[in-house]
């Protein structure tokens, strides 16, 4: 029997989720995206915000708590994450940022009042956490959302089980998170689709990957105009303001997390900042700038 390309399709995140592997079997094809999607969900279900009763609201219930809140292995490994994303970004990304996007979602289109903003200070700050060993603690009324390395996460962690389950050539792709698992049969590359911000269904590029996951940012059907102005509605924790920098960013890295972070931090740059940060990185990328103008490195422009 010779290898064939299966093609699976279901919802998590809220979003499409296709999983692709070449196997002999359909059968067995079938059984593996099966356990993959059931990981997927249980990481959904573990962390999403708006889940009811699952761990992520027992961490922002423990909020003020003197006792803190005991975190397993894997919660601990999705903070340490999550620093990293707070530290490669200066303060850009964070997981805290929870009141901060919730004042800003209930504004728009128009901007909250600076002292509003200010006001944030005690409950915004992924420094601001308190770690004894395993234990978290949360400052009283702060509160946590993985929303932005969530479903990096969930594709790392399925790539990670479909190479235990011994699959050798796969893509998964979580809503535009990508995970690559080893070249196609043939040892060619896949080719991953930089979706366009201004027009749906189209490119606005391709990025060519052998391993490794992929992952975007950006103003896909997401943007505010404040006083003539264009803003992305992706807030910068740092400034407690609107992003207004690079329009998009897909990032191709060793992981999806580090991808999506990578992409992040670009966004949060001024346009020209965000362009050189991504031209320092190693990593092939694809950007859209302000005017609409595409640029990449080791990315085919459409």
């Amino acid at each position: 029997m010779t290898l064939g390309l299966k093609r699976f399709t279901f919802q998590a995140f809220s979003s499409y989720c296709e999983i692709q592997i070449y196997d002999e079997s359909r059968i067995n094809a079938k059984k593996l995206t099966q356990q993959l999607a059931a990981e997927i969900v249980r990481i959904e279900k573990k962390y999403s915000l708006i889940k009811r009763n699952n761990f992520l609201l027992e961490i922002n219930q423990s909020a003020g708590n003197k006792l803190g809140i005991k975190l397993d292995t894997e919660t601990r490994n999705l903070f340490d994450i999550a620093k990293l994303s707070f530290e490669q970004s200066l303060g850009a990304s964070d997981v805290t940022a929870v009141k901060l996007n919730s004042i800003w979602r209930d504004h728009l289109p128009k901007h909250p009042d600076k002292d509003e903003l200010d006001q944030l200070g005690p409950v915004i700050g992924f420094e601001k956490l308190g770690w004894r060993g395993s234990r978290l603690y949360l400052p009283p009324e702060m509160q946590i959302d993985f929303g932005s390395i969530l479903k990096e996460y969930a594709t790392d962690a399925a790539a990670q089980l479909a190479k235990r389950l011994n699959v050798r050539h796969g893509l998964i792709n979580l809503g535009g998170d990508f995970a690559v698992i080893g070249p196609q049969p043939d040892e060619k590359p896949w080719t991953i689709g930089v979706a366009n911000p201004e027009e749906k269904n189209s490119l606005l590029a391709t990025i060519e990957v052998l391993e490794g996951g992929v992952a975007s940012s950006g103003d896909f059907s997401n943007c505010a105009t404040i006083d003539g102005k264009r803003y992305s509605t992706l807030v910068n924790a740092k400034t407690r303001w609107l992003c207004m920098g690079l329009r998009a960013a897909t990032v191709a890295s060793q992981l999806c997390t580090h991808a999506g972070s990578l992409a992040r931090t670009s966004l949060s740059l001024s346009e020209s900042d965000g362009l050189k940060k991504l031209e320092q990185e190693s990593f092939k990328f694809a950007a859209m700038k302000e005017n609409g103008e595409i640029q990449g490195k080791s990315a085919e422009i459409k």
